[in-house]
């Protein structure tokens, strides 16, 4: 049977689901409705349905829209399964738990989906399955009855409940014995039933004082399920008349939240016996999930009070049953329904249904839905209709849909740059007196768009490098801003081709990628190249990536590195080239002018001249800024005729560099007298071989009396160890072995000078077998003038040079011993200046 009615019910719910589908149809890709129908306690995981198909979803579209099951109660009992597009039992149900005695019982549901945003409502029946049997309050009652009551009384019982509802609740009762008493059963106007015993056969205390009674209730569940109690009958003296209520039902309303103590009504009834038999006393009968804790009731004015706090929003009416019943136990039973009255005591209740993620600054105003919220309130009526807003001050908007849902829109144009970053505030408010509203502050992001190209600092740069620069030197710097974020803000540095002079600028400077580092590839030459100009491009990491440009003058600074040239007068290797002076010259006589360049820019080519050296000093100047060689005194005949200068030409850097010219300046009054004294130099040949003479002379001397003392201290030391040694004669010749003196080097003829004296002297104990070899000198001293005209040798010159054309004399002493007198053999050289 229950089966057949699972079947029944799954053709309801497939009807429902087509016309469902039909009105889905109807509104549109944004909102649809589903109902599914499902038996109570079902186990974890089991299947409901499968939703993605039923609404003609792809399952692509539940994982790309990032569908979600919102349920809006405490207790989440379905979860959706977004491979296989099904919902599955995410909690066991207990219908009971869940709605207690209310049917239809069902689940409502909202799935969505974002971009785009859809609304799909799911209502999932409970089916009551009989999992509970019927229950009394108490498993015995007792009953005073008087032995007088006639036959037909009625004595009211407690009622069973069942938790289940429909056919699996009770359906039935039954009585055992029936020899006294029969059951009857009456149907009230709420669908109950009221359960009574009626006396059938009078009772007679004599003879049977305590009657035991069972009274069972079954429901109609498959199986059936029953519960019992016992009844205790005490026969007592007569009393033969029951209480009797002035109403059967009382109504009554009471707004929620009343306060404790709060009078509902008064119950009244009626006793037609005397005295104490007449005397009513009120109860409320207790059953399970009565409201007893709620309410109470004074015992003897029946006066019905509120002793709990009522919620409409948990319990919407009770029904009370009160029991009026004398000291005989004869009772009678009517009802209070109490209807609660809502109040508008909820806050609407802000519940996010997706979770906000960046928006992107260019999403479009008014195109972009990307938020969604349901502002519910659990108050009724006026008192539930929400009504929401935001703050003015952010380009968004709520854009409200059904059922107290509301999506968040752009409403205007977004730039990160600008703000990044927009806190929301919800304000929720319902139509009640006075409303109530709830607020919530939503912090939302905006995600970058490359939409910023790179700024340089400045719109061109000028930088400058010192020329002969190390390759590899830092220059100077490029650097940008950009207003984007992350990625987008990442900038490269890139140098676009172009070309110096025929060159690339790759091959002059470099450009470091990720900090804009401007390096010089080369060293530069102011000489050559004095500034050059080129283009640098920042480019962004966005996809596409946005760059801009700009151009960069490098300027090459000039160094002294370059000695000034001597232009005239010209130095030549072929011959003499004099200056002729008559003596008959004036004082200021201009007798040449130096000409000389430099090459480098500044104060760098800035030249001075000086004059360094001259034969005479007295008879001529040079001017420090024209070069001009001009005579100071008169010209007179002790005046030799050749005359040499050096002009020193220096430059004005630091530090400064200089060249020197040597100028020949002849005081004569006719040319054979020049040729003559520029090409006869016997005096001055011979005043050198003088020179080198002495010297060499002095010298040998030196050197002949330091000789003469060590062959003395040798001799001495020789005499006496031979006489030592005389009788005694070595079997094996000794190896020579040669000795240097400390502090003396043979310098082999690297010296400077060619001359070369070799001593060679062999001396053994028989002085009669002593050598002495002298050695000639290899070459003669050459002193020659330079014939090129590039040098004039003074008197002060020639000494320079004859003293640094001294003769080297090396000298070599061997001492040779025989195998009988400890040969040996010194060498001993000397570098003589």
């Amino acid at each position: 049977m229950f089966f057949s009615r699972l079947v029944e019910m799954s053709d309801r719910t497939m009807a429902r689901q087509v016309l469902l589908f039909i009105w889905f149809l109807s509104l549109g890709s944004a909102i649809g409705q589903i109902s599914y129908s499902i038996p109570e306690e079902m186990a974890k995981g089991s299947s409901v349905g499968n939703i993605a198909q039923d609404l003609g979803l792809d399952l692509k579209r539940l994982k790309s829209g990032k569908a979600r099951i919102y349920t809006g109660d405490s207790a989440e009992y379905i979860e959706l399964n977004k491979d296989r597009g099904v919902l599955l039992i995410k909690e066991k149900i207990d219908r009971e738990a869940l709605c207690g005695q209310t049917t239809p019982c069902a689940l409502h549901l909202q799935m969505t989906l974002e971009n785009p945003v859809e609304f799909y409502s799911v209502t999932i029946e409970i089916v009551d399955v009989n999992d509970n049997a019927p229950m009394f309050s108490a498993t015995e009652t007792i009953f005073y009855i008087n032995e007088l009551s006639p036959t037909g009384s009625k004595f009211v019982l407690e009622r069973a409940v069942d938790n289940d509802v429909g056919i699996n609740g009770v359906q039935s009762y039954s009585l055992l014995p029936v020899d006294n008493f029969v059951l009857k059963t009456q149907e009230m106007p709420d669908g109950s039933k009221n359960v009574e015993i009626i006396l059938q056969k009078p009772l007679d205390r004599e003879k049977q004082e305590h009657i035991s009674l069972l009274l069972t209730a079954v429901d109609g569940g498959d199986p059936r399920m029953s519960g019992t109690m016992s009844i205790i009958i005490t026969v007592q003296e007569a009393n033969d008349n029951a209480p009797v209520c002035f109403l059967p039902v009382y109504k009554i309303n009471i707004r929620e939240n009343s306060p404790k103590g709060t009078i509902l009504t008064t119950v009244k009834a009626s006793d037609a016996d005397q005295g104490q038999n007449g005397k009513v006393e009120f109860y409320i009968h207790k059953s399970p999930g009565s409201a007893t804790n709620i309410f109470e009731i004074e015992k003897n004015e029946g006066v019905l009070k509120l002793s709990g706090d009522i919620d409409y929003e948990r319990v919407k009416h009770y029904q009370i049953d009160v029991q009026a019943r004398d000291l005989g136990h004869h009772s009678d039973t009517c009802k209070v329904i109490v209807d609660v009255i809502d109040v508008n005591d909820n806050k609407p209740v802000i519940n996010i249904m997706t979770k906000p993620g960046p928006i992107s600054e260019d999403s479009k105003a008014g195109a972009s839905e990307f938020l969604i919220r349901a502002c519910q309130d659990s108050d009724s009526g006026e008192n539930g209709k929400v009504q929401c807003s935001i703050n003015h001050n952010v380009p968004f908007t709520l854009k409200p849909t059904t059922n107290n849902f509301f999506s968040l829109v752009t409403d205007g144009d977004l730039d990160r740059e600008r703000e990044a970053e927009f806190n929301i505030s919800v304000t929720c408010g319902d139509e009640g007196v006075p409303s109530l509203s709830s607020n919530f502050t939503l912090a939302l992001q905006i995600s970058d768009v490359n939409d910023n190209a790179p700024v340089f600092e400045k719109s061109s740069y000028l930088a400058s490098v010192q020329e002969n620069n190390t390759p590899g030197v830092s220059i100077f710097t490029v650097s940008t801003s950009d207003a984007d974020f992350n990625q987008n803000a990442r900038v490269s540095y890139i140098l676009e081709d172009s070309s110096v002079n025929g060159v690339p600028v790759s091959s002059l400077v470099s450009v470091s990628a990720d900090s804009g580092v401007i390096h010089a590839v080369r060293s530069f030459d102011y000489e050559q190249i004095k500034d050059f100009q080129f283009r640098v491009k920042a480019q962004d990491g966005g996809s596409p990536p946005l760059s801009s440009n700009v151009s960069v003058k490098i300027i090459i600074q000039d160094q002294n590195d370059n000695a000034p040239q001597v232009l005239y007068p010209v130095q030549s290797g072929g011959s003499v080239v004099a200056e002729i002076v008559p003596r008959s010259a004036d004082v200021g006589y201009l007798v040449t002018k130096v000409v000389a360049v430099d090459v480098d820019s500044g104060q760098n080519a800035w030249l001075s001249y000086k004059l360094q050296k001259a034969t005479d000093r007295a008879l001529f100047e040079v001017g420090l800024q024209n070069g001009e060689i001009r005579t100071v005194r008169q010209v007179t005949d002790k005046d030799a005729v050749k005359q040499r200068l050096a002009v020193v030409v220096e430059d004005n850097g630091q530090p400064s560099r200089s060249a020197t010219v040597n100028v020949n300046v002849a005081l004569a009054d006719s040319f054979p007298e020049v040729l003559s004294e520029f090409t006869d130099f016997t005096h001055d040949k011979e005043y050198n071989d003088n020179l080198t003479f002495y010297l060499v002379l002095a010298l040998a001397v030196v050197s002949f009396l330091f000789i003469v003392s060590i062959i003395a201290i040798l001799s001495v030391k020789c005499y006496r160890w031979r006489r030592e040694r005389m009788f005694y004669k070595p079997g094996a010749n000794l190896p020579v072995i040669p000795y240097y003196p400390p502090l003396y080097a043979d310098v082999g003829g690297t010296g400077t000078l060619q001359h070369v004296y070799n001593y060679d002297v062999c001396r053994t104990t028989d002085s009669r077998k002593s050598d002495l070899k002298f050695v000639r000198p290899c070459s003669e001293s050459i002193i020659s003038l330079d014939t090129s005209g590039t040098q004039t040798l003074t008197h002060t010159h020639r000494e320079k040079l004859t003293m640094e054309s001294s003769d080297e004399v090396r000298i070599n002493i061997m001492c040779c011993f025989d195998m009988n007198s400890a040969w040996c053999r010194f060498v001993i050289a000397r570098r003589l200046y």
